[in-house]
């Protein structure tokens, strides 16, 4: 039971983090739509209208989906990765660690940033493709299921690329060698049915693969692989990182630059 002290600073906490995302709006919000926008332009427009169908539905339908679920990803990332390290280095994060407030609650609340801003920018991305094709949503329940649940398990693993960052340019090579390929090898832009069999079971290997894919059957109706089992993979990474975050902060790690 939460009490009235470990729910002031849990509250503080979270209210710090929101601010900060809109607070610096033009750095946390604004790219993501301005990026995700070009994509819809080129990859939608231009080159859609060449590809036409694209497993019975125009091409840039097909890829809405995936290019919003990109920008949740992208930004829970890289939101609670900078936030935490920023804490870090300025050394305020050890007032944290030895105050009365439990470390759960202080994940929670690094947590809450990174969430709120991708959901934010999914929101903004979702309006800004209705422009170029309307989007239906089959399974809305799901959609809002599958949005929060990706925002929670990248921005737990942002606070861990945020722990074990000694220096700024250690929060940008996880999102540039692992994650940014992962995300273009996770079927954002084409089907892994029209992959070879080699190249079909590896991309299975890849955790983007199953999110995309749980966002298009609830916007779309059509998925590569069989939605239960995605999301009981999904829930079981969560749970994963989740131990792994809360035992290095429970242990002291990475708490100095």
């Amino acid at each position: 039971m939460i009490t009235n002290t470990q729910q002031i600073g849990f509250c503080t906490l979270v209210r710090k983090e929101v601010t900060r995302v809109f607070r610096i709006w033009p750095q946390t919000i604004l790219p993501s739509v301005i990026t995700t926008t070009l994509y819809f332009l080129i990859f939608g427009q231009f080159i859609g209208d060449r590809i036409g169908t694209f497993n019975g539905i125009n091409y840039i339908e097909f890829i809405v989906p995936g290019l919003i679920m990109m920008s949740i990803i992208t930004t829970s990332y890289a939101n609670v990765a900078s936030s935490f390290f920023g804490s870090k280095f300025q050394g305020n994060i050890e007032e944290l660690i030895v105050s009365p407030l439990q470390n759960h609650w202080i994940i929670l609340g690094f947590l809450s940033g990174g969430i709120i801003r991708s959901l934010i920018v999914g929101t903004l991305v979702t309006a800004v493709s209705m422009i170029f094709s309307p989007l239906s949503f089959t399974h809305p329940i799901l959609i809002i299921l599958s949005a929060i649940l990706t925002a929670l398990l990248f921005s737990l693993l942002g606070f861990i690329n945020g722990i074990y960052a000694k220096k700024f340019d250690d929060i940008s090579i996880i999102p540039t060698f692992l994650l940014t390929p992962l995300i273009y090898l996770g079927g954002v832009f084409y089907s892994v049915t029209i992959l070879p069999d080699l190249w079909q079971k590896l991309s299975f290997l890849n955790p983007i693969l199953y999110l995309v894919n749980i966002f298009r059957y609830g916007c779309l109706g059509i998925s590569d692989i069989h939605i239960t089992s995605a999301l009981i993979i999904m829930s079981i990474m969560i749970g994963l990182l989740w131990i792994i975050t809360y035992k290095t902060i429970q242990k002291g790690v990475g708490i100095q630059v």
